[in-house]
Order: structure tokens, then sequence, then C-alpha cells
């Protein structure tokens, strides 16, 4: 029996009894989701540094799963909550900015030494910057339905995805490992920079199909799911290039609106 005298001042009764309360393990699904991805993101920044390129761009795709599920079953659940929240950008930092940024560094920019790893310092600040700043927003920005229809620059996940497309390119065997160093500084700093900026990217809350197309998008998926068991990397390959391609098309959208 709890002592009313143990409890800190001004500390309501009720509050002091909740922490003792035992809790769903329903409800800690979405944390051990979100844990089991940065396991999945550590994980891959071993074996970027052992070589094993391939298994580390696998676990860094599988962190990315594990990012969507935590936050669906959070949803779902009702168990949305604010340690949950910071728990998720801490990995989402680790799985998204630091792996890809190792990954990229020990395939294609270790031979240029400081600079290489310059430009790989600042992806993984960038996406640590654009982190922050969703959280900041989160409780603000993202609260009315014209907001959500939209993501305010590229997400932590889909900057991970499109900073790895040298290493798909070279997985597909379309490049060889080191290829065009400077090229490939260049684009993580490019992509760093649509991770913090303020571009309105597209966001699959707002992607409609019509109904006519409904077999067609059902049947690629089957297509998509078949390459992948045979041409994995050409797949990433398309994906990411298809995923540009929105980014472009709002790159271009913003600037008509601009010069209105």
């Amino acid at each position: 029996m709890i002592d009313p005298d143990d409890r800190t001042p001004g500390e309501p009764q009720g509050d002091h009894q909740a922490e003792h309360q035992p809790v769903s393990l329903l409800l800690l699904m979405p944390n051990m989701v979100t844990l089991i991805g940065m396991s999945f993101g550590l994980t891959a920044i071993r074996f970027a540094i052992e070589g094993r390129f391939s298994a580390a761009v696998f676990l860094i795709l599988l962190a990315g799963l594990a990012d969507g599920l935590d936050g669906l079953l959070a949803r779902r659940l009702g168990a949305e909550s604010a340690m949950g929240a910071q728990l998720d950008s801490l990995s989402d930092f680790l799985c998204f900015g630091v792996a890809p940024a190792i990954l990229i560094y020990q395939v294609h920019l270790a031979a240029t030494g400081g600079m290489g790893w310059t430009f790989a310092l600042l992806f993984a600040a960038a996406t640590c910057l654009r982190l922050a700043r969703f959280n900041v927003m989160s409780g603000a920005a993202y609260t009315t339905k014209e907001a959500k229809r939209h993501f305010i620059g590229v997400p932590a996940p889909a900057g991970a995805f499109l900073g790895l497309l040298p290493v798909f390119l070279t997985q597909a065997g379309l490049s060889a490992p080191g290829d065009a160093p400077i090229l490939v500084a260049i684009w993580l700093a490019l992509v760093g920079v649509l991770m913090i900026s303020k571009l309105k990217t597209l966001s699959p809350q707002t992607v409609k199909v019509p109904r006519r197309l409904v077999a067609v998008i059902l049947f690629a998926t089957v297509t998509v799911i078949g390459l992948s068991l045979t041409r994995p990397w050409y797949i990433l390959v398309i994906l990411a290039l298809a995923y540009l391609a929105t980014v472009l098309y709002a790159i271009i959208r913003a600037r008509g609106q601009l010069f209105r």
C-alpha cells in the first residue's frame, strides 16, 4: 500500500498510482518495432564496415519498413506517446542518416579520405536537422488538413533511399565501387539540401488511384515483386529514379508558383 506521504508534493495521487499499473503488451508493440528497426540500422553499419554492402542495403530497407510499421501500429492501437515519437526520431537518425552515410562512404568515397568523409558528415547532419525540425513542427505545422497533404522537404527514409542510389547502381553492375567520387559527394549534398528544404514533397496520403486503374496497379505490384526476386538492384534503381521524378516535379511546381 502506498503511503500518501511518499508522494512528491503537488503530485496527483492518481498519477503516482498509474506508474505502477501494468501495461498491455500491445501498447508496447510500436516501440518494440522501432527498436527492431534501430537494430537493423546498427547492424547495417557493422556490415558496411565489414564490406558486406548488399546485406547493409537490405537491412537499411528493412529499417524503412519498420519505420512505417511502428507509426501505423501506434495510430491503430492508440499507443502514440511523446516517448515513442522521440525514440522513433533517434532510430531514424541512426538508420537513415548515419548508416547510409557510412555505407556510401565505404563504397564510393573511402579513396578520397577527408573530403569524402566531410560529405558523409553533411548528409548525416542534414538528416539530423530534418528530424529535429519535424519534431518541432509536428505539434503545430502538421495539425491542419492542408499541411498533412504533403511533407516539408524530403522525409528521412526517402532521403536515405535517394542517397543510396549510387550504391544501387554499383550493386546492379552499372558502375564500379569508387567510381566518380566527386559526383557521389555532390549527390549526397543535394539530397541533404532536399531534406532540409521547405519544398512540398509527395505524401502517400495524397495519392489517389482511379478505379479503372486499380487492376493495373495490382498487376504492377505483382510484377515489381517478381522482378525484385530476380533483378532486385534494377528495381531499386527504378524506384529511386521514380521518386526523384516526383521531387523534380515538386521543384518545377514550386518555381512556377513563385514566378506567378
